[in-house]
Order: structure tokens, then sequence, then C-alpha cells
């Protein structure tokens, strides 16, 4: 795997004042292309022995335009408020659309506004449900020197996925469900397995 660090920088925000590092991984996209991912990692100013951990992928809908169709957004705001006040980390991993990409996400979407749902839509456009890649959160977990964690998360996989790298903790992540994306958390839980 080939990828680079970035310095440290102060981030001030409005959950509290984090230390930001980049990380940028040269890889390739769900269609093969070449192509490099600019991760974040968003500490809290000291880590703990065993840090409260999220594993957030980008969310460019919910994160940032505040979509009501899923859960993103608000799990992104808990999460760091969490971390500011028990001290931990973020890792915000530039993975739009469980891996697929924004413009394939939005195409996604649109079968979604046809009744599909995002299992359902993910696959009609010949996707996996999930095309998510984690190799390099060991990476990040090495350079942090982590041994164990709290991950803050409902999703088993990746409770699985990252045991490779740190023995890990749960600690659940529980948004209020609106009217736009309880069918979406539902599907989450019965279809992915969120322990929701």
């Amino acid at each position: 795997m080939k990828f680079e660090i970035s310095k440290t920088a102060n981030l001030p925000t409005a959950f509290g004042d984090f230390k930001l590092t980049a990380f940028r991984e040269y890889t390739q996209n769900i269609e093969g292309r070449a192509c490099e991912l600019e991760h974040l990692v968003i500490c809290s100013e000291t880590l703990p022995q065993i840090p409260l951990v999220r594993l957030h992928s980008e969310c460019l809908t919910g994160d940032v335009l505040s979509s009501l169709k899923c859960d993103c957004g608000g799990e992104l705001h808990l999460a760091l408020k969490l971390i500011a006040q028990q001290g931990g980390m973020l890792l915000y991993l530039r993975q739009e659309g469980r891996g697929i990409g924004l413009f394939n996400k939005i195409n996604a979407y649109a079968l979604q506004d046809r009744g599909l749902d995002t299992v359902e839509a993910n696959e009609a456009l010949g996707f996996p449900k999930d095309a998510r890649d984690y190799a390099i959160v060991g990476e990040m977990f090495k350079h942090f020197d982590l041994k164990e964690i709290n991950l803050l998360t409902n999703n088993p996989k990746k409770i699985d996925l990252l045991s490779k790298f740190v023995k890990v903790n749960r600690s659940p992540i529980i948004i209020e469900p609106n009217c736009h994306n309880e069918h979406y958390l539902q599907v989450k839980k019965e279809k992915m397995g969120h322990l929701l």
C-alpha cells in the first residue's frame, strides 16, 4: 500500500479543539481507475490509552448538505462531540456512497426515489452493497501507536475488520430517526446487520 502522511495542524471547531492529520492513499476506485484518496484523522488534544474512535465514511449529502435520507451527518456531529469530551479520534475516510463514489451514489439515490432501498439500488447499478476498503485504517492505527480502541459504531462488519489491527470494544452510536430515514435505518438493520 502506498500512502503519505501530512503534518499535523490545529483544528478548532464548534465541538472542541482537535489536531488534524491527512493520509493520502494511492489506490483504485470501484471502477478500477487509479486515484488518490485523502483521508483525515481528527484527534482530541490528548489521546487516552484506549481512545474513543469513530470510523466515518464520507457522505457529502449528509455531512455537508444535512440530508435527512441517512443518519451520517447526525452520527458525525455526535461522534465529534463525544470525542471532544472523552478523548479519541475520528477517521474520516473518503469512501463516498459506501465506496461507490459520489456520481454512482446519486444514481443510486435516483433508484431509491423510484422505490428501491439502499442495498437494492447499489446492486441494481452492479455494485456490492458495501464496497469500502479499510486497509488504510491499519496504517493510521500504526502511526498513532494504537493497540486497543472503543469503536463508536453500529456496524458489526467494522468491528470484525478492525479487529485485524487492534483490540476493539464497541460503543453504540444512536441517532434519532426521522420520517425520511426510518426505512433506510431498517434496511441497515435487516440487510446489513447493523446493531440498531
